[in-house]
């Protein structure tokens, strides 16, 4: 059965950092591409990170330098690293899978599983 479950969000200020935790059950982390999503209220939900099967990852503009997204193949599991974390940050964080090797698709309706997210909120 395919499960991903995110950890790690929480409340934090301007400049601060938390780390996210996505637990995969289900798949392999070698054969999958995973992103890291978020969605704030009123807004659509928008591609943060990925990694895919090689490895390679993709950053948002607006994360990029701030936010790393990695995995650990043997505890099938993935990362976000974010710091220097702004208000515009905050949002309902998810993870996503989707089968493909070395490939990460764009958008959310490309991602064949999700989990059920976790929320960031960043204070000035």
């Amino acid at each position: 059965q395919v499960q991903l479950v995110e950890s790690g969000g929480g409340s934090v200020q301007a400049g601060g950092s938390l780390r996210l935790s996505c637990a995969v059950s289900g798949y392999t982390m070698s054969n999958i591409c995973i992103g890291w999503f978020r969605q704030a209220p009123g807004e659509e939900r928008e591609r943060v990170a990925s990694i895919d099967s090689a490895g390679t990852t993709t950053y948002a503009p607006s994360v990029k330098d701030r936010f790393t997204i990695s995995r650990d193949i043997a505890k099938n599991s993935a990362y976000l690293q974010m710091n220097s974390l702004k208000p515009d940050d905050t949002a309902m964080y998810y993870c996503a899978a989707e089968p493909a090797v070395n490939y990460c698709p764009q958008t959310p309706r490309d991602y064949i599983a999700w989990g059920r997210g976790t929320q960031v909120t960043v204070s000035s």
